[in-house]
């Protein structure tokens, strides 16, 4: 079982870039069909000073931090992993080529099925380079213990 004292730990911070393109092939990906998603003329005219990243793509973002390493002094296993859940709170638009910061925090360790299932919920606050606030992210992890 994933020790409860880790409940608190802050992660690494990191800053991650969305690419433009990275935006529009996750746009078609995930069926966006606005304009405004895809083509930076249409974005200008929408009143945004570029492509606007898609909603979820900062979760593509997330995935990008550096260090894994709490994972290794929590114990979790990477073939144990199972993608719980994720949820946002949107404070602002985030743009094409912004250097966003994120900040993570675990926010709580608990188990179900008699312990046969650790769930590790993360909490990261995305800002952008002037500082606004951007998003909240909430993620969890779940890690199979048998």
């Amino acid at each position: 079982m994933i020790d409860k004292k880790f409940i608190g730990l802050r992660l690494p911070v990191f800053h991650a870039t969305a690419e433009a393109e990275q935006l529009r092939f996750f746009a078609k990906a995930t069926g966006e069909t606005r304009a405004e998603y895809v083509d930076e003329a249409a974005a200008h005219a929408a009143g945004h000073p570029g492509l606007p990243l898609p909603p979820t793509f900062l979760f593509s973002l997330e995935l990008k931090a550096p260090s894994t390493a709490w994972r290794d002094e929590m114990g979790i296993v990477p073939s144990r992993i199972l993608h719980g859940e994720q949820g946002f709170t949107y404070h602002r638009m985030a743009y094409a080529g912004e250097s966003l910061k994120f900040e993570t925090r675990i926010a709580d360790i608990y188990d179900k099925k008699g312990g046969a299932l650790d769930f590790v919920v993360r909490e990261t606050r995305v800002s952008n380079p002037a500082g606004e606030h951007v998003a909240d992210l909430r993620s969890v992890l779940v890690h199979r213990n048998v």
